[in-house]
């Protein structure tokens, strides 16, 4: 597999230094969608040295303040999903950011729980979801801007 995350297309790229880069989601469950993942090829979080899993929190902070600077939503979802059977579908360790917005879905109560539930996940079965949810090129300009501190 060619891994999207150790080789990502210089647009999707709003951070990096020598360990994480944080990219652009190319399926966003939300505006802004971010993921946070190591620049070493690592599949499992047992796998990270502690270096690296420090780097990866400090990741989501740095994503967070960005998409407050850009975006301004009203709160965030952070999550990983660890292996095939957690929902994983690409073999290389990533952290959603998820940045979310009063009233932008009718039942968001329970938030990362909803995970494990038995039901068909909208978001990943309408293309156009994914679509709806693609900044447009004013929109990431705005969150490249946010992430030169």
């Amino acid at each position: 597999m060619n891994c999207p995350f150790c080789n990502p297309s210089a647009e999707v790229i709003l951070y990096e230094d020598e360990l994480i880069r944080i990219l652009i989601d190319s399926y966003p469950a939300s505006r802004g969608h971010l993921l946070v993942v190591p620049k070493r090829h690592v599949e499992r979080w047992e796998e990270l040295t502690e270096e690296e899993k420090t780097a990866l929190v400090n990741g989501i902070d740095l994503a967070m303040e960005g998409l407050k600077k850009a975006l301004k939503p009203d709160a965030f979802n952070i999550g990983m999903n660890l292996g095939k059977a957690a929902g994983q579908t690409v073999p290389h360790l990533h952290m959603h950011v998820i940045p979310r917005w009063e009233g932008d879905c009718r039942h968001p109560r329970g938030g990362v729980r909803k995970a494990v539930l038995d039901l068909e996940d909208e978001n990943l079965n309408l293309r156009e979801r994914w679509e709806k949810n693609r900044l447009n090129r004013e929109e990431m300009e705005g969150l490249r801007k946010a992430f030169k501190l």
